[in-house]
């Protein structure tokens, strides 16, 4: 059985070309990527160490190790804090008896009084599992029409590889969905990511599973997305991380002015339909914030 430490280790050794590193090619390989060998040499460490590394049957290596194993895969900084994030749950994981569970939902008032002064931006409060926990009239007003808000407890994640209309909405779907994925890793506990994990492993199939287990370290770039009354927007995001609540405050900034424009019309819309509709907006305006 092997571990998410091993896994990982694995899957960037295997996509690395020699030449890259400046190892001269030495006849026909079983396997594409780096040889063990090679590895294992860089990182100063014997053969038989990284194959229990890589196959899970030592899960706790040094500080020391763990820092020569980054420096000879040449990972960035963004892997080598994921790489060490591994290293860390890896020995926890296999000891816990803890059962699956949800995470929490609830956010602090004093949260929730900032994503007040943002309105009516785009702006929510959310986790790494993709739980949607709060948000401004802006985002509603983003979201209307698309589906995501549309559960009593909206999980961007299951929406991203559940919901058809995800991929329309998201124009680069690939790119999302690695993200969300990734970020499971980076939940707020290990049993909430294992719950999620667990059930979108049945409901999504190959397209989840095969990026949960990847361990690709996303860019985060701008968010491009396929509006079904606004059309193309481009949103880049301000995140806030709220460590001690394992939540996040992202507000989404418009890229371009036809973007700005776009939201400027949704944010028009969305004005109407709560004077036309003043109890009922008033009412999901206190469920959302």
């Amino acid at each position: 059985m092997g571990s998410p430490l091993g896994d990982f280790v694995r899957a960037k050794r295997d996509s690395i070309q020699p030449e890259s590193l400046g190892i001269a090619e030495r006849g026909r390989r079983r396997s594409p990527g780096l040889r063990r060998s090679d590895l294992a040499a860089r990182a100063g460490i014997s053969v038989e160490y990284l194959t229990r590394l890589e196959q899970g049957r030592d899960r706790n290596p040094s500080v020391a190790v763990v820092n020569s194993l980054a420096d000879a895969l040449s990972l960035d900084p963004s892997e080598r804090n994921h790489l060490r994030y591994l290293t860390k749950i890896t020995g926890g994981t296999c000891v816990s008896h803890t059962p699956p569970a949800p995470a929490r939902r609830d956010v602090r008032p004093s949260v929730l009084a900032t994503l007040r002064l943002l309105e009516p931006g785009i702006a929510l409060v959310t986790n790494r599992l993709g739980d949607v926990l709060a948000h401004t009239s802006g985002y509603r007003w983003l979201a209307s029409g698309t589906g995501l808000l549309d559960t009593d407890a909206p999980n961007l994640t299951r929406y991203v590889f559940t919901d058809p209309r995800a991929r329309t909405f998201f124009a680069d779907w690939d790119d999302i969905a690695d993200e969300h994925a990734f970020d499971l890793w980076l939940g707020p506990s290990v049993e909430s990511s294992a719950w999620l994990t667990t059930q979108l492993a049945v409901d999504a199939g190959p397209d989840f599973t095969r990026r949960v287990n990847r361990h690709v370290v996303p860019p985060r770039g701008a968010v491009r997305l396929n509006h079904p009354s606004a059309g193309e927007i481009r949103l880049t995001r301000e995140v806030l991380e709220l460590p001690s609540d394992a939540q996040q405050l992202v507000v989404f900034l418009p890229a371009d002015e036809r973007t700005a424009q776009a939201v400027d019309q949704l944010r028009q819309q969305g004005r109407h339909q709560v004077q036309d509709r003043p109890q009922e907006q008033s009412h999901r305006r206190l469920r959302a914030i």
